[in-house]
């Protein structure tokens, strides 16, 4: 805590800190909150290998991830374009597309399933509720997973993944979402 007898220099180094923590946040997102002041981060970059090719290795799950979304590319630490919206055979699609020309060093790369893609969702962040250090441009927004809807009339719906303020939905085939792809690593 600082107080009003508190050496300049301390105070300086203190609001410097606070700045660059505040920076930093903002530079992941314009408007993405994150509190850590009662809860450590869910998904602490420590917990990551970052692979330096546009892929993550998460340590304690064993799966390798791609940083960018489907429909975006990764350049100089960053996602760049957007995000594509796909329905469930075009998502399917892409990635069968994806491991046939080999991109991404692997042919094995797979849409996760919903316990696989909530363990990258961060608690203590929302808008988007992902750590924007590890995936940048992250939309907050609904990702397709690989789980079907249990007990579902149709075997049609699958659940999805909001890392907005949706949470855990679910969605017939034909609707458009995002996606994010993995592999089990390393």
């Amino acid at each position: 805590m600082i107080t009003a007898n508190a050496p300049a220099v301390l105070v300086r180094g203190a609001l410097a800190g606070m700045l660059l923590a505040a920076v930093r946040c903002m530079a992941a997102s314009a408007g993405q909150e994150c509190d850590t002041s009662r809860y450590p981060l869910s998904t602490p970059e420590e917990r990551f290998e970052d692979r330096g090719d546009g892929t993550l290795l998460d340590r304690q799950t064993q799966l390798l991830w791609l940083r960018c979304a489907v429909g975006q590319q990764w350049s100089g630490g960053q996602c760049s374009g957007q995000a594509s919206l796909l329905s469930w055979p075009a998502a399917l699609q892409q990635v069968q597309d994806l491991n046939s020309h080999g991109t991404w060093f692997f042919s094995d790369w797979r849409i996760p399933r919903i316990q696989e893609l909530a363990s990258i969702a961060e608690r203590q962040c929302r808008n988007p509720r992902i750590n924007l250090r590890l995936f940048p441009g992250t939309p907050a927004a609904p990702f397709w997973s690989a789980t079907p809807r249990q007990p579902s009339g149709s075997d049609a719906a699958l659940l999805m993944l909001g890392f907005g303020e949706e949470g855990v939905g679910h969605d017939d085939q034909e609707g458009r979402h995002f996606v994010r792809l993995v592999r089990t690593g390393p």
